[in-house]
Order: structure tokens, then C-alpha cells, then sequence
């Protein structure tokens, strides 16, 4: 009597790599467009992680603002995204500009991983994904995508970073709000 075990544990690797490889492709996806460089920047209110809202035109009258989406709180990608960020928002502040991290987590969560994080900026809870969407990094599994906007004092959106390298990104993008920052103060 033969089996069709071996024929049926054939099929499953396949489909499994297939599976696997459709959930990468899918959750770069996403269903609205980026905004574009030199766009006016949708003004909005969310919650921070102590449930406070944080309105971006109010925000945008301290200076410019660094907006950051990613994915999910604790996940290791993200942390080290988020504690490069920390490590540099002292130089952030001192070239004019507030970060704020944005995904569809809740304000518990946030409050979690800001605190356990020791960060230094607000994250920003989109529990419905309307902000995420809106600016274009809404991904599947109601995840946002990891892209960054540069948004200067005067509310136009001077930056885009959709694809994000985490390791070098904060760096990189301090340097484009210092030049920002000398920009406006330059006769």
C-alpha cells in the first residue's frame, strides 16, 4: 500500500514559498499615491502617546516638522529606526525641527514604546489609518509603509523619502533640515 504523503509534502513547499513571497510583494503595496515635494502638507490632529491631540499646523509654528511613518511599535526594524531618531533629536531641535513617528498602533501602544524606548519625540497613534492613507503610506494589514516626509515651517512638503534605509536615514535626514534651516535664515 503506498502513501501520498511524499507527493502531498511537495506541493506544500511550493505553496508556502508562494504564500510567503505574496505577502512580501503585498505589503509594500499601497492604495494612495505619496504626496509630492512642494505640495502644501495636509493639516491633521492626532493623539500622542499620552493621549494629548497634536494638530501639524500648530506644530508647524515652532518650526519645521520631520514625519515619519513605519509599520508597528516593537518590531526590531522599527526600534532601530525610532532610537536612531532619539539619539539624534537633540541636533533635530537645535536645527529647528520636531519629529513626530506616525502608524495605526494605539496610544497604549505607543505609550509602551516610547517609554521603554526612553524616546525623546512624539509618536503619533492613526488607529484608523486616515493620516497613513492620506499621506500615502498606508500598506496592507492596515500596517503603514516606512516612508518620511520633510515638511518645512511654511507647510509645503520639501522631502519625500519612500524608500528608507534605517541605519543611515536619521543622518541623512538631518542634514537635509539643517540646509533647510540655513536656507530660510540666508539674506
Amino acid at each position: 500500500m503506498r502513501t501520498n504523503k511524499p507527493e502531498l509534502h511537495c506541493c506544500i513547499k511550493p505553496f508556502c514559498l508562494f504564500i510567503i513571497l505574496a505577502i512580501i510583494a503585498l505589503c509594500g503595496y499601497s492604495s494612495a499615491a505619496m504626496l509630492a515635494e512642494g505640495t502644501a502638507a495636509p493639516d491633521f490632529t492626532l493623539k500622542n502617546q499620552d493621549g494629548a491631540d497634536v494638530t501639524l499646523s500648530q506644530e508647524l509654528t515652532r518650526g519645521h516638522v520631520v514625519l515619519y511613518f513605519y509599520p508597528k511599535d516593537n518590531t526590531p526594524g522599527c526600534t532601530k529606526q525610532a532610537c536612531s531618531f532619539r539619539d539624534l533629536s537633540e541636533e533635530f531641535r537645535l536645527a529647528g525641527a520636531s519629529i513626530f513617528g506616525v502608524n495605526t498602533d494605539s496610544v497604549k501602544s505607543h505609550k509602551k514604546f516610547h517609554t521603554k524606548n526612553q524616546l525623546t519625540f512624539t509618536l503619533l497613534a492613526d488607529p484608523d489609518g486616515k493620516v497613513t492613507k492620506l499621506y500615502g503610506a498606508d500598506g496592507w494589514f492596515s500596517l503603514a509603509r516606512r516612508v518620511t516626509y520633510l515638511i518645512d515651517s511654511g507647510g509645503i512638503i520639501r522631502k519625500v523619502y519612500p524608500d528608507v534605509t534605517i541605519s543611515t536615514h536619521a543622518a541623512e535626514l538631518l542634514q537635509e533640515v539643517r540646509g533647510l534651516s540655513k536656507e530660510n535664515t540666508e539674506p
